[in-house]
């Protein structure tokens, strides 16, 4: 492929399957939002208003969070 492929924005219930096919459980319910699970990592869920999608910027912050690398995401279709 040409050039490094990019972080797109993304539905709530495809940021859950792609989390799950990279060995997350959840998400489980506590406070005022899901979080989801990995070993001792707890990692929060975001819930947009509307059923709105999952920005970018967020979406970098719930990766750094889950401390998955982009490559990581990409490949985790």
């Amino acid at each position: 492929m040409g050039g490094r492929m990019r972080l797109a924005p993304i539905s709530r219930r495809e940021l859950i399957r792609r989390l799950r096919n990279l060995g997350w459980s959840g998400p489980y319910a506590g406070g005022r939002h899901q979080h989801m699970v990995k070993g001792d990592v707890q990692l929060t869920i975001p819930n947009p208003h509307g059923g709105g999608e999952i920005g970018i910027n967020l979406l970098k912050i719930v990766l750094d969070e889950a401390r998955i690398s982009r490559e990581e995401w990409l490949n985790a279709r």
